[in-house]
């Protein structure tokens, strides 16, 4: 039997894998849930397998130490998770960590040097020169990750209590988010005290719906979105980056509200980050040292 390489990338939200024979041929693609290790290590793993079995399964493949894995991970910057990780037991033959935007940058520029901002459920700005990394912001919910849409949901979130209180104007928007708590501001605060990122987002498609009504409280949250991600970008260009891919749930959608400066920098990226994770695969682009 031949060998395999799978790329993996893993949000806070969703974990995708998909897998590729030597020649690159693909073979099999499938999603489970978030993989996000700050938010836990074994359920991380849990998903992660999870989604590679599937996507074997696809690919009819049975015996999973043919796989090199390469994963693209939310919080692997986070030394001490990356590190609780990847001491975890596996089956795969080979298995390189990195972050989701290394891997989403690997991709988009197959492995060139170029950057990317990435504003999903998170964000996170990265430049790749010469094999050296350049990172801005991505150091995660609540204190980071601005232009993501946790960020925009927990935002979102405080501004609908602020209407509540008459502090400032309500709008269909606050209306919506009230009547999806059942108007219970008790509910609200305590569904807040075990809320994760991915619970703040789920927010984000209703403004953008609303904001394109021109509802007032949708249009000043895109907006300010729009300004936390332009300052990603133009922090990518004073750092070097002349050509910069957006990517991400946020980041596609929002392109329209950057400044003509922003969006000036901005190219398609070539592949997406499973294709990234992949080239990972084929190498070792780990972040941090390790050896089992």
């Amino acid at each position: 039997m031949g060998n395999f390489f799978c790329g993996v990338d893993g949000g806070g939200t969703s974990c995708r894998a998909r897998i590729v024979d030597e020649q690159g041929q693909f073979l099999g693609e499938a999603k489970t849930g978030s993989a996000n290790i700050l938010l836990g290590v074994e359920l991380a793993m849990e998903n992660i397998q999870s989604a590679i079995a599937q996507a074997a399964e696809q690919a009819g493949i049975t015996d999973l130490s043919t796989l090199s894995v390469g994963l693209a991970l939310a919080a692997a910057e986070q030394r001490s998770a990356w590190q609780a990780f990847m001491a975890l037991p596996h089956p795969y033959k080979h298995m390189t960590l990195n972050t989701d935007g290394y891997g989403a940058c690997m991709g988009a520029f197959s492995g060139d040097n170029g950057a990317i901002v990435i504003a999903g459920t998170g964000s996170v700005g990265i430049y790749l020169e010469n094999g050296q990394q350049h990172v801005v912001g991505g150091r995660e919910f609540p204190i980071s990750d601005q232009g993501g849409g946790a960020v925009m949901g927990l935002r979102l979130i405080q501004q609908t209590l602020l209407a509540h209180d008459g502090l400032r104007t309500s709008s269909a928007l606050s209306d919506h988010i009230l009547a999806h708590f059942n108007h219970d501001l008790d509910a609200i605060v305590e569904w807040s005290k075990t809320a994760k990122p991915r619970d703040y987002g789920q927010f984000s498609p209703t403004i953008f719906e609303l904001a394109m009504e021109r509802d007032e409280l949708a249009m000043e949250l895109l907006q300010g979105s729009a300004d936390d991600v332009e300052r990603l970008i133009l922090g990518l260009n004073r750092k070097g980056a002349t050509q910069i891919a957006l990517m991400g749930s946020i980041g596609e959608r929002i392109v329209r509200w950057l400044s003509p400066a922003a969006q000036s920098l901005l190219v398609k990226p070539q592949a997406d980050a499973m294709a990234g994770a992949i080239l990972m695969a084929r190498g070792n682009h780990n972040l941090y040292p390790f050896s089992r």
